[in-house]
C-alpha cells in the first residue's frame, strides 16, 4: 500500500499479525477509512486523523469500539490499543512496530484464535445487608448484639458491624468465584477477576475463550448458574477484543 502524503496523524486501534496490506470496508473516527500499516511480522490498524489529540467523547469511544468489534469478526487475533493513541504518520507507526515487534508477537501468540467474554454475577436481592444477615448466622448475631432494641449502638459498634459484613462479603466473592472458575476451566484458557464496582456484585470475570469453544462457554455459564439459587443473576457478554489479556508497555 502506498504511504499517504497527508501530514495528518494516524489513530491506532489495534495491532494484528502481519505483514498485512488492507483497506477495510468500514470507517473509524470521523468516518475515516480504516487501513493497515505493516512492518515485519505485525501490522497496525489505523485511520487518518487531523489532530494530535482527541477527546474521550461518547461518539469517539463508540467509533473506536465499532472498529474493534469488526476487527474481532474479521481478524484471527488482535491487540486492542487504549483510547487516544495517535502517531505522527506512517514512519512513526512503522518505528513503533519495529521497536516493539518481539513483545507484540508474544502477545499476539497469547490471544490469536481467542476472544474475550465477560461474565458478571450479582446478588439479585432487595437489600444485600439484610440478605447477608439472614444467610450468615455470625452477622445476624452481631447485628442483634450491636443493634438490638435495648442497645444504643456507638459509632465503634457500627464500624465493627460494617467490617464484619465486608469480610463476609469478600469471603463469599472469593469462594463463589472459585466455584464458577472451576466450571469455566473447560472452555476458558484464562480467567481474570476484575474489581467489583458495586456492593451487590459477586464477581466480574473476563474470560479468554478460543473461538471454537464459544458454544461450550455458554453451556458452562448455564452449568455454573445451576449451582446457585434464584438470589443470584448471571449475565455474560461478548465476544470482545481481549482488552483484559493485553499487557503492553510500548516504546513510543
Amino acid at each position: 500500500m502506498a504511504e499517504r502524503t497527508s501530514k495528518q496523524g494516524r489513530y491506532l486501534y489495534a495491532v494484528v499479525p502481519g505483514p498485512l496490506e488492507r483497506t477495510f470496508d468500514f470507517t473509524g473516527l470521523n468516518d475515516s477509512k480504516v487501513y493497515t500499516i505493516s512492518n515485519g511480522r505485525v501490522a497496525a490498524i489505523v485511520s487518518d486523523i487531523p489532530d494530535d489529540r482527541i477527546r474521550p467523547e461518547r461518539r469517539h469511544l463508540a467509533a473506536q469500539q465499532g472498529v474493534l468489534k469488526r476487527l474481532v469478526e474479521e481478524m484471527p487475533g488482535l491487540l486492542p490499543m487504549s483510547f487516544g493513541i495517535i502517531a505522527d504518520g506512517p514512519k512513526t507507526i512503522k518505528k513503533i512496530l519495529s521497536q516493539n515487534q518481539e513483545a507484540l508477537v508474544r502477545q499476539l501468540k497469547r490471544v490469536v484464535g481467542k476472544v474475550e467474554m465477560g461474565l458478571r454475577v450479582s446478588w439479585d436481592v432487595p437489600n444485600i445487608f439484610e440478605y447477608f444477615v439472614n444467610t450468615h448466622p455470625e452477622l445476624q448475631s452481631a447485628r442483634d448484639r450491636f443493634l438490638g432494641p435495648q442497645r444504643n449502638p456507638s459509632q465503634e459498634d457500627k464500624i465493627e458491624l460494617g467490617r464484619l459484613f465486608d469480610r463476609l462479603l469478600q469471603e463469599d466473592r472469593e469462594n463463589f468465584s472459585d466455584r464458577v472458575e472451576r466450571v469455566l476451566s473447560r472452555s476458558c484458557r484464562e480467567v481474570k477477576r476484575n474489581k467489583c464496582r458495586q456492593e451487590h456484585e459477586v464477581m466480574n470475570l473476563a474470560c479468554l475463550v478460543p473461538r471454537e469453544a464459544l458454544e461450550v462457554f455458554e453451556k458452562d455459564v448455564f452449568s455454573a448458574a445451576n449451582l446457585f439459587d434464584n438470589n443470584y443473576s448471571f449475565d455474560y457478554s461478548g465476544p470482545w477484543a481481549p482488552h483484559n489479556f493485553v499487557t503492553l508497555d510500548l516504546k513510543l
